[in-house]
């Protein structure tokens, strides 16, 4: 009695086994994964730039003393121009040495001096007068011009929500497309792409007789995307 008792049991747990292995696995967990993307653009408020002063001469204190004195002919200029004196900050010094040939042939070494800064310039209004003072207070090179935006935290806000809303719409044309309805959000993942940079002027080291150079900041923008998965029935 006791042995057919226990062959029942048997029976019954393998029995309880199996039906969980029956087609109620086979129906679930079906999902629908889209992509999203929010994008919102903006109106720059700052700019970052470098600028540098150059000199070359075959005596090397010439060219360091030279290149000095135009260098801090350049930050008085900047900071005249009401440029914060903790936007001014140096990037490169160097000093390098270089074979060339004069008229007649003869071989001497010259010398190079780079002293070079990065300004953070918060007023874009006088960007194009920056530029022309700095050029006629002795830089000569002038390059990467980056525009920005200072605070972009209610941008990207908005193009989160934005992603979002394109996600589920894409999501819900999905669906009804395929005969099915979207159920609840199984996932989200998302990613935030930031302004690319501007490249401006280049090169120089001439008076620009007083004319503004024109610069245009444009427009930036913030792009999110989203992944998202939903369920569905």
């Amino acid at each position: 009695m006791r042995t057919k008792l226990f062959l029942f049991a048997s029976l019954s747990a393998l029995l309880l086994v199996l039906s969980a292995c029956g087609p109620a696995v086979s129906t679930a967990g079906r999902t629908l994964s889209v992509s999203g993307t929010g994008t919102v653009y903006l109106t720059p408020d700052i700019a970052y730039l470098y600028v540098g002063v150059h000199v070359e001469d075959p005596d090397i204190a010439t060219a360091v003393e030279t290149n000095n004195v135009r260098t801090q002919r350049l930050m008085e200029a900047l900071i005249a121009l009401g440029i914060d004196p903790i936007d001014i900050q140096t990037s490169n010094f160097s000093v390098w040495s270089y074979e060339e040939y004069d008229d007649l042939g003869m071989r001497f070494t010259n010398y190079s001096v780079d002293n070079t800064v990065y300004i953070k310039v918060r007023d874009l209004t006088g960007l194009g007068e920056l530029l022309n003072t700095v050029v006629e207070a002795g830089a000569n090179n002038i390059n990467s011009i980056t525009f920005d935006v200072s605070d972009k935290s209610a941008a990207l806000e908005e193009a989160r929500q934005l992603a979002m809303q394109n996600a589920d719409a894409l999501a819900q044309e999905l669906a009804e497309t395929a005969g099915v309805s979207v159920g609840a959000i199984q996932s989200i993942t998302y990613s935030e792409y930031y302004p690319s940079a501007y490249y401006g002027m280049g090169g120089g080291g001439a008076s620009l007789e007083g004319s503004v150079a024109p610069i245009s900041p444009g427009q930036l923008q913030v792009q999110v995307q989203v992944n998202v998965t939903y369920a569905i029935k």
